[in-house]
């Protein structure tokens, strides 16, 4: 090989290891295609809509913000009876009425009770109303994505006081060990859950054994790549805790 082709040669073979370094590098930042986020308002919010169309009226517009301010998950989740799929839970009018569901706390003395002049209250048809109210929780910890609050952090150091229950008899769990997940995806640090965070919100019942077998590494097909289809942690993780992208918060040894 003469001189001019080996020069050739090597260069051609730089670019080319500079380019599958780029692409892993690349790759390692970010090999996941994670869901379009909201504005921070919308973030959280669910539009109820399994019978109101069919019933003639516009569907629930629900914030998890604005009620995460006066409770924990667990008071609808566990308590209360609502699923932790979106218009699944066989909510009607009637039982509301009955002090079922929203009617728990939808009844004039806890919170404003369904009326003909409260009606549109819930029932807006559009999970965008909210931006006015939100500018009233600047002072709450801040973090880069979702509503851009750091919920848990603000519970922590007592800027906001949700209940955990209807009840006066509730005791809550104090089960606070930490889990170390190692990732199957070459280069990317463990996951650290921490059971305390959690139980600050839901009830062991909530992830166990439905969600996450109560066996350590016997739950089957715990990859992101079913996470992200809702899967697992994708369960709050996509639309109501802080979502995915927000990698530190559970790889906390993640670079870049």
């Amino acid at each position: 090989m003469s001189g001019q082709c080996r020069k050739i040669f090597l260069c051609g073979l730089i670019v080319m290891l500079a380019g599958l370094i780029f692409s892993s590098s690349a790759l390692a930042v970010n090999p996941w295609k994670f869901p379009p986020l909201p504005p921070p308002w919308e973030y959280g919010n669910v539009l109820i809509n399994r019978i109101s169309t069919k019933d003639g009226v516009k569907p629930v517009g629900f914030s998890h913000w604005s009620h995460r301010l006066h409770y924990t998950c667990r008071v609808c989740h566990s308590e209360l009876g609502f699923n932790m799929v979106a218009n699944t839970t066989k909510i009607t009018e009637e039982k509301n009425l009955k002090g079922q569901y929203c009617g728990a706390c939808h009844n004039g003395k806890i919170a404003f009770a369904s009326a003909p002049l409260t009606c549109a209250r819930c029932h807006s048809g559009t999970i965008s109303t909210g931006k006015t109210a939100m500018t009233a929780l600047r002072c709450l910890p801040k973090t880069k994505y979702g509503n851009k609050i750091d919920w848990s952090y603000a519970l922590y150091v007592g800027l906001i006081h949700p209940k955990s229950s209807l009840t006066k008899d509730y005791k809550p769990v104090t089960y606070n060990k930490k889990i170390t997940i190692e990732s199957a995806w070459a280069g990317t640090p463990p996951a650290i859950f921490p059971h305390d965070v959690h139980n600050d919100w839901l009830d062991c019942s909530s992830c166990h054994p439905d969600i996450f077998s109560i066996k350590k590494n016997a739950t089957k097909h715990f990859a992101m790549k079913y996470i992200l289809k809702g899967k697992f942690c994708g369960y709050c993780h996509l639309k109501v805790a802080f979502p995915l992208d927000d990698c530190k918060r559970c790889h906390p040894k993640m670079k870049g």
